[in-house]
């Protein structure tokens, strides 16, 4: 899996969280394994699956760190928990069904600067079958820093990395975007931050239902409001709602 590389690299933990994801896990951890990059540390956290994804994940065990199994509270909890077995200088979430863009995905991000708080790289997405069918809407932003988010989220948490010691835990206050609240905490603490400019995951389209969805929707408001402020965060949703219209205008569809 991994070869011996005389530079000294960064340790870094990738977190995958999984339940009951028999089809896709298999992708992500082998996604993982190919990986060449020496100072790696995988952990799985499962919400004690019951549809064969542990039988899949015995089949890798000598490559995973850590496995804990076992009920939790939801998805950032259990991220939370990946978040504190980590032992690496940076942690990745790369969940269930997600891949690293390619095998040399890894040397790739560190090479491109030294000691920097975050780095981040741009993302494609797949369908179950694994095709690639295109990019993001939102495309990175080339510069990146705590107030990039105000439109929306414009890096896929897939395709970041966060020095752990700025990585807080997940505010489980919110049940389906405490992600993009989590990556904006730790920007605002980031002195260095770098775009390494290529492609380094690829994201699993999936769609929530239109219930969750609306729900997802308020979480980002007031999460926004929370660290823009009222005013910018009204002004802000404008702007989002502006560019949404005139996509579909554009493209008579929407992606992710």
């Amino acid at each position: 899996m991994r070869q011996h590389m005389h530079k000294l690299q960064p340790k870094v933990s990738i977190i995958t969280v999984v339940y009951n994801d028999v089809r896709g896990i298999e992708y992500t951890i082998r996604s993982v394994m190919k990986q060449t990059y020496a100072e790696l540390e995988y952990i799985i956290i499962d919400g004690a699956s019951t549809d064969g994804t542990l039988a899949v994940i015995d089949r890798y065990r000598e490559e995973v760190s850590v496995l804990i199994s076992e009920k939790d509270a939801g998805i950032y909890d259990a991220m939370n928990k990946g978040l504190a077995a980590a032992t690496g200088d940076y942690v990745l979430f790369l969940n269930s069904g997600d891949e690293l863009y390619e095998d040399m995905t890894l040397e790739k991000v560190f090479s491109a600067a030294d000691n920097a708080d975050i780095y981040y790289g741009e993302t494609k997405l797949i369908d179950e079958e694994r095709n690639i069918v295109g990019d993001r809407r939102h495309k990175n932003p080339k510069q990146f820093d705590w107030k990039s988010f105000r439109y929306g989220m414009n890096i896929c948490h897939q395709a970041i990395y966060v020095k752990r010691t700025i990585a807080e835990p997940y505010d489980l206050q919110y049940a389906l975007s405490a992600d993009i609240d989590w990556v904006i905490r730790a920007a605002k603490k980031a002195r260095k931050i770098v775009n390494v400019n290529q492609y380094v995951a690829k994201y699993l389209v999936g769609g929530l239902s239109q219930k969750r969805h609306l729900q997802s929707l308020k979480e980002r408001y007031a999460i926004f409001q929370k660290h823009y402020g009222t005013f910018a965060n009204v002004v802000n949703h404008g702007v989002i709602a502006a560019r949404l219209i005139l996509h579909r205008l554009k493209h008579g569809r929407t992606r992710a």
